[in-house]
């Protein structure tokens, strides 16, 4: 692989290092203490979306830029090194192109451009209370009734679902033969009669994952994407999209950036931390591991820009990725000692106290806390070293 860029290559970065100076939201680069709102993310979202640039993996006929992997390589790079808010990947990563491969042309005609503009917000509806990493025994059932399904269950762990205005979801629509054979993937519009949301606080202290309850939620039949029973199948598509971009390569590298210059700050002994040969070794052993993982990911982007899809490749990213990101959040905590351990999430609140320590100290617990669950949500580490075993091992 020949990782040099091409004159062209350097000034499509130049440009979209401009156009994030130019257009990124001002009141997103300020120093924040609380959750980011709807708005928040829908305003980068727009601006995007009107440029053409909001989903760069999507080719042309659906709207996308039609960029080349490297292209969207630089993107990503360049979004983390401004810092910008993520693009929620619910619909743009993980719905989109599942509906461009499964849906039919209404399906596509209708909610492709609603997600792209987005108008629609969607949430996903996998996880149960007994069914996370053993998904096949999901026991969220869709009964037909004429033209529409009766939905009843309870999913979980559905993240940012307080804001969804659909959810794209997992449901049992028969008990036959194996579990796997027996699941659907259906669109509930989350304003329907009979859905509860139900708020789930996390140990960072913050509002991002809820307790779905369907209870006879009437779904029109239309909505069903693919087959009656291919559900697992669709599943799996889209779950290989979604891990494939859970390794976070540009934001991690974005990251150990921040983490040497907090250890450039902070002084053991009158003398620079990133000084420290022991401090220096477990920085050095993470880029190593970062480093390897980029390069893992740009072949599996050049794979699949030849036509292949993600497959248990993704499984290694996945793995790679959240350990890395778990890992930076560590060594930032180990890095600010005792100034990481207030954990203060709401001073937006009007609280009239003020935070101790440097500002880069704060958070930083709040972020450890929150990153434990990278390597559980997408399919547990666990499950992704079995898939590694049989698929690309054969075990």
């Amino acid at each position: 692989m020949n990782f040099d860029f091409s004159p062209e290559e350097n000034a499509f970065r130049e440009e979209v290092r401009q156009f994030i100076a130019d257009n990124y939201p001002q009141h997103l680069t300020k120093s924040r203490r609380g959750e980011f709102t709807k708005e928040d993310f829908l305003s980068w979202h727009r601006v995007l979306a009107e440029k053409g640039w909001v989903a760069p993996h999507w080719p042309e006929e659906y709207g996308g830029p039609g960029w080349s992997v490297t292209q969207r390589y630089i993107f990503d790079d360049e979004c983390a090194k401004a810092n910008t808010l993520i693009v929620l990947p619910f619909g743009i990563t993980m719905l989109g192109p599942v509906l461009m491969h499964y849906a039919n042309d209404s399906q596509k005609a209708h909610y492709l451009p609603r997600i792209l503009s987005g108008e629609d917000w969607w949430c996903q509806g996998y996880s149960e209370p007994g069914s996370g990493s053993d998904l096949a025994s999901l026991k969220t059932k869709a009964e037909r009734d004429g033209d529409d399904y009766i939905v009843n269950g309870h999913k979980i762990w559905t993240t940012l679902a307080q804001h969804a205005d659909w959810m794209f979801c997992l449901v049992r629509t028969s008990q036959e033969d194996k579990p796997q054979k027996g699941i659907s993937f259906l669109l509930i519009d989350m304003n329907s009669p009979g859905i509860e949301v139900r708020p789930i606080i996390t140990i960072d202290g913050s509002h991002e994952v809820n307790e779905v309850f369907l209870t006879d939620v009437r779904v029109p039949a239309e909505n069903l994407v693919g087959e009656e029973g291919n559900g697992w199948g669709i599943a799996k598509f889209l779950l290989g999209n979604e891990r494939t971009g859970i390794a976070g390569v540009a934001r991690s590298k974005n990251a150990v950036k921040r983490l040497k210059e907090i250890s450039c700050a902070e002084l053991v002994d009158g003398e620079p931390l990133i000084d420290d040969s022991d401090f220096k070794k477990k920085i050095s052993e993470l880029e190593i591991d970062l480093l390897a993982l980029e390069y893992t990911e740009l072949r599996t982007l050049a794979a699949e820009s030849a036509g292949r899809g993600p497959g248990a490749e993704s499984s290694i990213l996945k793995i790679k990725g959240t350990e890395i990101q778990q890992k930076v959040t560590e060594l930032i905590m180990e890095a600010v000692g005792t100034y990481s351990l207030p954990k203060i999430p709401m001073l937006d609140t009007g609280a009239n106290y003020n935070l101790v320590g440097p500002d880069y100290s704060h958070g930083a617990s709040q972020n450890y806390f929150n990153m434990r669950k990278t390597a559980i949500y997408g399919g547990t580490n666990e499950v992704q070293r079995n898939i590694i075993a049989k698929f690309v091992l054969g075990l």
